[in-house]
């Protein structure tokens, strides 16, 4: 318990940081709250003095009633207008705090790790910025909304109720403490609920994602009877939590409600007696009865606002997990922008695994020389791509060096270093926008003219050329009715157009035709001329032309050189070759 207060109170102190910036705002919000409690707890005064001037049948004083009624009139449109003020503030308060906490949010997911982004489902890495922060704005403002003004009705109230009758106020403070026992004792109950709740609700939110995402794979397995299953568990375990959540935090307003009765009971009961007594008037009585109900509501609204801030307070603890996360390494202080790259790479004694009990590289070496051709090739799981994440510092190694013109890549900017970079990959990467736009991504200031040379390049004109709006037509990042045979030619169509000094190429053609990957071999080998290339290939035939070939096993490198000597040597590299070409 003493566990979960501290934890509330740490998610409190980060959402009052984000707060500090509109304090201006918040203020304007508590004195507006102040004058339109305080407006409202006036009129009740007002109508007791309207009762009170009638005075028996036939005596009633119509003029100093229709003074009073206009009185109230205005009064209303005041309190109208200083709520509705107080409402923009509030809107401006939530909204604006959202709005820098989903930035920030977003910002470092930009700044993340990939091991954080790997190692999560990235539909609960979108209910984190999407769901909990929208479930968070909620009770923040109904918060602002209700408790500014709850607490000033309180205490205005009991200022208005010791001026009318002393005893019968301490009739009402004294049944007070009843509701916040009742609201604190549902409220402590609660937090951890909505916690599961918000943590259920992401993880439903990843398998929607997954599924949408992989919908040809699931029916393509016949699988839809496992998902469905799947979803159904975890349905039924957000409804089961929802539910209890919901019903723990629903009985905080009956509760309340019932102490208010008991309250309005007291000062009708003591009222009524006093006024028998001559002790206060009928009309300070309604006053009283009013003042009762007032004073008491306000109990009903704070009740539900700590509940939602509970719900709150637990979606805004997962945001807060996620902006907390220890961003990947920064760059060096002065880190060098790499210009005029020729091509020069060197690892030195690299040692890299992506967990600690799992090595995969160790004491790796390799020098490439500027124009190189290096292919790298072994079975599955061997490091290969693995290698093309260290080049690309998507991971930093963890001992050892790797070098880009003698630079140790640590000390370059990432984006320089990956702008040097030309990569293809066996997984398509395209945005949702038009077909130019996705070629343009590396060389943004590209002409039209261009971006044509370039598809042409990579035999992709032709069908770009068939398509409804040709170069203008919108494609989403699932690439639409484009095959994946096409999809990949788009992204050799786009680093065509960049020609970056040194190039990346994974499996680069493995959705293509025979007939179109000769060709796009052909254009490969024009571009990788004064180039540094790196080719990962399970196809053994297409690296026969590399200037060394460095075969990978279990994370090392155990042999290296051209295809010949490679075949010579009758090791490795020789089994995997004619196992490909046996008959």
């Amino acid at each position: 318990m003493e566990n979960k207060k501290k934890k509330q109170l740490e998610i409190l102190k980060e959402v009052l940081k984000y707060l500090k910036k509109y304090r201006i705002f918040m203020a304007l919000s508590i004195v507006l709250a102040a004058f339109s409690a305080l407006l409202t707890l006036y009129v009740p005064i007002l109508t007791g003095e309207a009762i009170d001037l009638i005075l028996d049948k036939g005596y009633v004083d119509f003029p100093g009633m229709k003074q009073i009624l206009v009185e109230v009139g205005i009064i209303i449109l005041v309190t109208a207008l200083f709520q509705w003020l107080m409402n923009v503030c509030n809107n401006k308060i939530a909204y604006n705090v959202v709005h820098d906490i989903r930035k920030e949010a977003f910002d470092k997911i930009g700044i993340l790790p990939l091991k954080y982004i790997d190692g999560r489902s990235y539909g609960e890495i979108v209910s984190r910025v999407i769901a909990d922060v929208d479930q968070f704005s909620e009770g923040l403002l109904m918060g602002f909304t209700q408790f500014f003004t709850g607490v000033t009705t309180i205490l205005g109230t009991l200022f208005f109720m010791l001026r009318l009758n002393v005893g019968i106020t301490l009739v009402v403070v004294c049944l007070t403490p009843v509701s916040f026992f009742v609201a604190g004792f549902i409220a402590k109950r609660t937090f951890s609920m909505f916690k599961l709740q918000s943590e259920t609700r992401g993880e439903q939110t990843g398998l929607i994602e997954e599924m949408i995402g992989n919908q040809k794979v699931v029916q393509a397995f016949g699988q839809e009877e496992n998902v469905l299953e799947k979803f159904d568990e975890i349905n039924s375990r957000l409804e089961t939590c929802s539910l209890r959540a919901i019903f723990f935090s629903s009985l905080t307003n009956p509760s309340t409600r019932f102490v208010n009765g008991l309250v309005y009971a007291g000062v009708g009961f003591f009222g009524a007696f006093a006024a028998i007594r001559g002790k206060i008037t009928v009309g300070q009585l309604s006053c009283f009865l009013s003042y009762a109900n007032q004073y008491t509501k306000p109990f009903n609204e704070i009740s539900g606002v700590v509940t939602e801030l509970q719900n709150a307070l637990a979606c805004a603890g997962r945001i807060f997990e996620l902006i907390r996360e220890e961003p990947q390494v920064p760059e060096a202080e002065n880190a060098h922008v790499l210009k005029a790259v020729d091509g020069a790479v060197k690892l030195e004694d690299v040692s890299f695994s992506y967990e600690e009990s799992r090595k995969l590289i160790e004491h790796l070496n390799l020098s490439v020389k500027p124009g190189q051709r290096i292919a790298i090739v072994g079975p599955t799981g061997c490091g290969k791509t693995t290698i093309i994440n260290l080049l690309m510092r998507f991971y930093d190694v963890n001992k050892g060096s790797i070098q880009v013109n003698h630079i140790d890549i640590r000390e370059c900017t990432r984006k320089s270093l990956r702008g040097s970079y030309g990569m293809v990959l066996q997984e398509t990467w395209l945005k949702c926008g038009t077909i130019e736009e996705n070629l343009k991504m590396g060389k943004p200031e590209a002409t039209r003219e261009e971006v044509i040379s370039a598809a042409k390049a990579a035999y992709a004109h032709s069908f770009i050329k068939r398509l409804p709006q040709g170069y203008d037509t919108y494609i989403t990042e699932e690439g639409g009715g484009l095959s994946i045979g096409q999809k990949q030619l788009l992204c050799i169509a786009r680093v065509m157009l960049s020609l970056p000094p040194m190039l990346i190429l994974d499996e680069a053609t493995s959705s293509i035709d025979t007939r179109t990957e000769l060709k796009i071999q052909n254009a490969f080998a024009k571009m990788m001329e004064g180039r540094t290339s790196f080719i990962v290939a399970h196809r053994l035939s297409t690296i026969k032309e590399a200037d060394v070939i460095l075969v990978m096993k279990d994370g090392s490198i155990i042999e290296q050189g051209t295809h010949e000597e490679l075949l010579e040597n009758k090791g490795f590299y020789f089994k995997l070759y004619h196992s490909q070409f046996a008959h």
